[in-house]
This record gives structure tokens, sequence and C-alpha cells, in this order.
């Protein structure tokens, strides 16, 4: 889907990425090929890049979110990307989709090149897909959205409501009031 290919040249120009955390030892005795304004150390490979960063998400013109996996309290953090894990971005394309890990609670934002991407997810453009997070999240952090809605059980409703949020283009108003009026 993706055509643009990316490399050490380019690919800090209005892209997304999602870098997996990696050990500090997979930077030992390697040499910083670039260090950003903000503090941010690149190191290039053939197949991708390191980030050592106290930072992450927006980056300069850039979307780019740590995928966590080791316990690790300090705010630096190591991240690394292949190069065909960046992905195009700008504020006017229906590039993202909304992905939930109801268990943990926890929601995100994906690219419409993310091999995660389904036919049955809505693409919107990022300002959109913030907005459908902030609700998403407002429906998890409290119950009392639920109050609308007698004898039903709250997380079957909460799960319904963020499902249709995710695959419709229905507003959250619109999805409490037919959940209310099909109950």
């Amino acid at each position: 889907m993706n055509t643009k290919t990316y490399n050490r040249f380019n690919f800090h120009r209005h892209t997304f990425c999602v870098f997996a955390e990696v050990a500090m030892q997979s930077i030992e005795g390697k040499k910083v090929d670039y260090k950003s304004k903000s503090g941010s150390s690149y190191f290039f490979t053939e197949d991708g890049v390191y980030r050592l960063s106290n930072h992450w998400g927006r980056a300069a013109n850039c979307k780019w979110r740590l995928q966590s996996t080791i316990a690790n309290s300090s705010r630096t953090k190591l991240g690394f990307a292949n190069w065909n894990a960046f992905h195009p971005d700008n504020e006017t394309e229906k590039l993202y989709f909304v992905t939930i890990d109801f268990e943990n609670q926890i929601v995100n934002y994906q690219h419409k090149c993310s091999p995660e991407y389904q036919e049955k997810f809505v693409l919107r453009t990022a300002s959109e897909t913030t907005k459908v997070i902030k609700s998403i999240r407002e429906l998890f952090s409290n119950d009392a959205w639920a109050k609308h809605f007698d004898n039903t059980e709250i997380e079957m409703l909460r799960k319904s409501i963020i499902e249709k949020l995710i695959t419709t283009n229905q507003s959250l108003i619109e999805i409490k009031r037919n959940l209310r009026e099909n109950l």
C-alpha cells in the first residue's frame, strides 16, 4: 500500500511510525549519526533507524509512537523501526484508524498501511481520529454516561459503543441515542 521508500534522508519528513522499544545494548559501540535540536539521537542502519529520546508522539512534523515492551523506568528510551515501518502523514487525508485493547482499556491509532488494518475500521483524518480517541478515553474513565441506560450491563454497553465509534461514522451522541431507542 505504501509506495514511498523511506531512508535516512527522508524518514523525518511528515511520517507516521511505531517504533519498537529495544534494549540500550542495541546501540553499544555505535556512533551517533545525527542529533536533533531537541536532543534525540539517531543511529542509522541498512534496515532502519534507532532513536534514543525522552519524547515520543509528535516529533516535529511526524507522529512517532514507541511500543514499550521493556520494563524501563527511565524517561529516555531507545526505539527501533525498519524503514518499511514509516508511512506518509498529513492533516487532510483519511490515513488513520483506531484500535482498542478492551482488557487493558488502551486506545491507540494506526496508519492505514499497518498490517492491523481491516476494512471494518473507519479511516479518519488526524484531527477526527483525535476526537474519537478522546471520546473513547472518556467512556473508559467514568460511568456517568451510563445513567441514561436502565438495567444495562455497563461493560457490554461500553464495548458496543466503542466498537460502533471505530467502525462507523456515527457520532457518540448518535450511537447513544440509537442504543437507547433500541434497548
